[in-house]
């Protein structure tokens, strides 16, 4: 999440390959993390594509930070990261430097200080042909698979996503490079003032799937309670699911992406007509990385009524349904 490209992984050497005469041709990368995007993993950030302080990415939106220089790839909960999520070689190559035992802690509890001359984490350099590059951040401690020097194929397993290195959250930090400088493999050879321009280096059978998406739902469920981010980052709520002796019936949501100016309004409803919570927030001050929203209802005195919960969230931008989702769960 924090990477700048002023600031390369120390110890990570940066291997710049000699071009071969004629071949100019891009590569093609394939997905380097093992997980169907927009179910259970999502595109938190894109590189930076203002050359400014400023930052936008590479379709003029906010998915992006001063600096930043890759592709975040985030999972929605540590729960996932704990199960595992393999990374993936981008394309074939030969590794050119590696790094492993960082711990794998939030920089919230550990701090800046402890991650300094290793914010990249767990991670690996991947040399392809013709002075191509790909670099891997924050991966799991003790889950790298190849060594210096090992030869991978496109799709291979090297790691494992986790939480080293200068990150809030576990992702994946991938990084493209072309004899030393950065690329966006969203946008190669867009010129800094395009919005949407460039060539994509994703292979085609992925581009329906990495389309972009301004604002998603990363977490949506039910609790017996209000949720802080950090409960619903550890499990997704789904470790309490309430059930007909619950206290209460608390809908969740968990947004990236949200915009200034959003308006986002939840809606619960049960089977008893009348039976509604309503929260609807006030319009977003300025753009956020993540918002979490909550309504709820509290056990009537006689019990739950059985039947189907549903809640329905709604995100409006100047009047304009932006971002949907309905979600529900049966008490019996």
């Amino acid at each position: 999440m924090f990477w700048t490209r002023r600031l390369p992984a120390a110890g990570l050497v940066l291997f710049v390959c000699t071009a071969g005469a004629g071949a100019e041709e891009p590569p093609l990368f394939g997905m380097p993390v093992a997980c169907e995007l927009g179910r259970n993993c999502f595109i938190q950030n894109y590189v930076d594509a203002d050359p400014s302080g400023s930052a936008r990415d590479y379709s003029c939106g906010t998915l992006s930070y001063d600096g930043h220089n890759g592709t975040d790839i985030r999972l929605p909960t540590m729960e996932t990261q704990r199960a595992g999520v393999d990374v993936l070689a981008a394309a074939p190559g030969r590794v050119l430097r590696r790094r492993d035992g960082v711990a794998d802690v939030s920089v919230r509890e550990a701090g800046r200080d402890a991650v300094k001359g290793s914010e990249c984490g767990n991670a690996l350099v991947i040399g392809h042909a013709d002075g191509w590059e790909t670099q891997y951040c924050h991966m799991a401690r003790g889950s790298l698979r190849v060594a210096v020097g090992d030869r991978v194929e496109s799709g291979q397993p090297i790691g494992r996503i986790g939480l080293s290195g200068l990150t809030e959250y576990p992702h994946l930090h991938f990084i493209v490079r072309h004899r030393g400088e950065i690329v966006d493999p969203f946008a190669y050879g867009a010129s800094p003032d395009s919005c949407g321009a460039g060539r994509m280096l994703w292979q085609p059978a992925l581009r329906s799937s990495l389309a972009y998406e301004p604002r998603r739902v990363l977490n949506a469920g039910f609790a017996t309670a209000p949720l802080t981010m950090t409960a619903v980052e550890a499990a997704d709520g789904r470790g309490k699911q309430p059930d007909a002796d619950a206290p209460a019936l608390v809908a969740y949501v968990r947004g990236i992406g949200l915009k200034k100016g959003d308006v986002q309004s939840l809606v619960l409803q049960g089977p008893a007509a009348g039976r509604v919570a309503r929260n609807d927030a006030r319009p977003l001050e300025r753009n956020q990385a993540q918002t979490l929203i909550f309504s709820g209802l509290k056990k009537p005195e006689a019990g739950w009524e059985r039947g189907l919960y549903r809640a329905n969230y709604t995100v409006l931008h100047e009047g304009k349904v932006v971002l949907k989702q309905d979600f529900d769960i049966q008490l019996q």
